[in-house]
């Protein structure tokens, strides 16, 4: 698939309306409900394939955000041959008591991965937690950076944001 037409895919897939709340606190009259386009493999195989290219090559694993983070670094995991953990917002308290699961993330370069990115504010708290338990961390990569803000505001926490597609872009591919 070609980038405009995994674009225009995501938005017929995913893109709604309405009045939604989001993490940020703010509210939105449009929607991408990432998980319509995880659920899908043949579209969510493809914004790995885009996604590849973005994945630094220092990166010793990828670690994907509960919940959206998850599927796209697993898929992009077994594209680019790169361990994957799994990042809980909150370490379990029974058994391993871990807030990554998976690969270990101690002393790694670690390229964190999400799906869609407003202002960052998920990705901010499990990259602190993170990086307390040793991980070295500079990259995040998402599928969809929402707000262009969400740039300076990772910046400010020693982040680069590499989206695979911006929420402009996807409304430039269908002509909104």
């Amino acid at each position: 698939m070609e980038r405009t037409e995994i674009a225009r895919k995501i938005y017929e897939t995913a893109h709604i309306t309405g009045h939604f709340l989001l993490r940020s606190g703010q509210t939105s009259n449009e929607y991408f409900d990432k998980y319509l386009f995880e659920a899908d493999p043949v579209l969510l195989a493809a914004i790995a394939g885009e996604m590849k290219a973005l994945v630094p090559e220092n990166t010793d694993a990828l670690a994907g955000l509960e919940m959206g983070g998850i599927p796209v670094a697993t898929v992009l995991s077994a594209q680019t041959g790169l361990p994957c953990a799994f990042v809980r917002k909150k370490a379990k308290e029974y058994g391993t008591c871990k807030l990554a699961e998976g690969a270990d993330v101690n002393g790694k370069h670690i390229t964190v991965v999400e799906d869609v990115v407003t202002t960052g504010g998920q990705i901010i708290e499990s990259v602190r937690e993170l990086r307390e338990r040793g991980a070295v961390i500079d990259t995040v990569l998402c599928v969809i950076r929402r707000n262009p803000k969400a740039d300076e505001i990772l910046a400010e926490h020693g982040l680069t944001l590499k989206p695979a597609f911006t929420m402009e872009y996807i409304k430039s591919v269908v002509g909104e």
